[in-house]
């Protein structure tokens, strides 16, 4: 018989009474099988199939000091091998259960008879549900399932207002960098332009919007502000910035990302990468902006 190889670490004899309980099966002098017609045997059926539903946790062998030291550990071992044979398959084993064969070396009862025996150590039915507390096992925690990779879509497919299908690229290397940022970062969002003098998003801008819900939905519990700016003469009087950032804020919004997560406020010309007035088109352009400042994100 394969015998198994791990073990519970625990005192069975400290184990309470309540929880625990112990059958003990006798042998006579240097035998270690029981004679299938005795009374013991019939008696033992009987237990087995009353307990068919509690778990074996250990098996313990002894002898008398009969014989040889080496004589002794054989037949412990082997009444131990016998009794698990007889329980394999009628009664529910721990997988991990123990079994010890003391041979000779254990303290000898006066009544040689109790020596030749085989304990079978075993939780009832009703105690299974304290298994590992009756065991002194600590049970680990389950181990953090590792977390999956976050795959940025690379292209989508939009209709026009036409009736007609445009594929766009979208820049995984701007979505991973806002999915990264850490609370209190300012991302720029480039290439996002507005028609002249007002908070209508360009057709070619659409790819930057698409881009950031997609990592809006990626990462659930990002939390942004949407910054407006302009360029080009100091002051807001139309209040441009507030409305180029509600627009993004009002896309996202229609797409499906709570207004919890969002929020935008307009900055004017407060806060310009370039001094104001601007020298050429580049620099204007620079600081017609909308940014996303990372309010949260873990």
């Amino acid at each position: 018989m394969k015998r198994p190889v791990l073990f519970i670490i625990f005192l069975l004899l400290a184990l309470p009474a309540v929880a625990q309980k112990q059958y003990t099966l006798y042998f006579d002098s240097n035998k270690y099988e029981i004679d299938p017609t005795s009374d013991q045997m019939r008696i033992f059926k009987a237990w087995m199939s009353a307990n068919k539903e509690s778990k074996v946790v250990a098996i313990d062998g002894y002898t008398d000091e009969d014989g040889s030291t080496q004589f002794n550990d054989t037949l412990a071992q082997n009444r131990v091998d016998y009794v698990y044979s007889l329980i394999k398959g009628n009664i529910k084993i721990r997988e991990d259960f123990k079994t010890r064969s003391f041979g000779e070396l254990h303290k000898q009862e006066a009544d040689k008879s109790k020596n030749r025996r085989v304990d079978i150590f075993y939780i009832r039915k009703d105690q299974l549900h304290l298994e590992n507390e009756i065991l002194g096992i600590k049970e680990e925690p389950a181990p953090e399932p590792e977390p999956k990779p976050i795959v940025y879509t690379e292209k989508i497919v939009l209709r026009n207002p036409n009736g007609t299908m445009d594929e766009i690229v979208l820049d995984t290397v701007f979505m991973k960098k806002v999915g990264t940022a850490k609370p209190g970062e300012h991302l720029a969002i480039k290439n996002l332009n507005f028609y002249e003098n007002t908070f209508a998003i360009t057709q070619e801008s659409r790819p930057r919007l698409f881009e950031l819900l997609e990592v809006m939905r990626l990462h659930p519990k990002l939390k942004i502000k949407l910054q407006g700016h302009i360029c080009c003469m100091e002051g807001d009087p139309r209040d441009l910035s507030t409305k180029r950032a509600k627009a993004i804020f009002m896309f996202l919004q229609q797409y499906g990302v709570p207004k919890s997560r969002l929020s935008f406020e307009g900055l004017g010309t407060s806060q310009p990468l370039y001094p104001l007035p601007e020298n050429n088109e580049e620099e204007r352009a620079a600081n017609r902006r909308v940014e996303i400042l990372v309010v949260e994100n873990e």
